[in-house]
């Protein structure tokens, strides 16, 4: 097809860590090649992308929105938001930036159909940041297998707060907690963490 004249696109790496035993995670590299055209200003565009990318890492690891229904029957009125300010709602801080990021402009990618040959930036770089989600889920998998014995395809919900991490883990303590809970043996492949609240 035709694409509109601002049309971008990126690829990124991302390496994480996980604790299994808190379900914290650190993000200890991404790196990421972005098509932004012919460039007007990289330090812009650089800094641009670095904040979509922080910012869709937040989305999709920490920042959990709780509302008023069913599960959370303490909140009142129905239908309304909990975490609707900083006391309740989690966004990326200077600590959750990936230790190294590395952030590269695509060269000779001219736009002839847009200003001066530049490209949209300011948000498409956003669910690059989902590749912290993917890393997770990939570390997630690594520990599954070593404590179900099992590689097989499971559901993980975003965000991967550190509470879904630990449970996805599936250790033999969190293992126990849901047989317990379930009262049902080998619950544990298919249980849903539902997060901080």
């Amino acid at each position: 097809g035709n694409p509109f004249n601002y049309f971008t696109q990126g690829v990124v790496c991302t390496e994480v860590e996980i604790d299994v035993l808190s379900g914290n995670h650190r993000t200890l590299q991404s790196d990421l090649l972005v098509d932004v055209g012919a460039s007007i200003n990289p330090a812009i565009d650089i800094g641009q992308i670095e904040g979509a990318f922080v910012q869709g890492m937040g989305w999709s690891t920490i920042e959990e929105v709780t509302y008023a229904d069913d599960d959370h029957t303490w909140i009142r009125p129905r239908g309304s938001l909990f975490t609707s300010g900083p006391g309740t709602y989690k966004i990326p801080a200077f600590n959750d930036v990936p230790e190294t990021f590395n952030v590269s402009l695509m060269d000779n990618v001219d736009n002839p159909f847009a200003v001066h040959s530049s490209k949209a930036i300011g948000e498409p770089p956003f669910f690059l940041g989902a590749s912290v989600f993917y890393a997770i889920k990939d570390a997630v998998t690594a520990a599954r297998s070593q404590n179900l014995g099992q590689t097989s395809y499971f559901e993980m919900r975003m965000p991967a707060t550190s509470e879904r991490i630990r449970m996805y883990c599936a250790d033999p303590l969190a293992s126990q907690a849901v047989s317990r809970m379930r009262s049902q043996e080998n619950s544990i492949e298919s249980f849903q963490p539902q997060g901080s609240y």
